[in-house]
């Protein structure tokens, strides 16, 4: 499984089922190229969604967002090399 696999998963789940969630906005924000590296992501992603997660994520951490948002853009970009590699 490759480092990030759960969150994808989660992420391409919630928005099957239409749900804004960290995980969804990150597939959101991922998906052209998570497609790319083959990966079927539903064509419902959420619109701007940088600044939905960076929202949602400052509702719940406050000032902790930021590193918080730069933290999980990491772990999507670290999935979408991963699995452009193959891996």
């Amino acid at each position: 499984m490759k480092p990030g696999q759960k969150m994808i998963d989660r992420g391409i789940r919630d928005l099957e089922n239409g749900e804004e969630t960290i995980e969804s906005l990150l597939v959101s924000i991922g998906a052209p190229r998570l497609r790319g590296a083959g990966i079927n992501v539903p064509k419902n992603t959420f619109e701007s969604p940088e600044h939905r997660l960076y929202a949602l994520l400052a509702q719940a951490d406050g000032d902790g967002a930021h590193s918080r948002y730069n933290s999980l853009i990491r772990r999507l970009v670290s999935f979408e090399r991963a699995a452009e590699c193959g891996l």
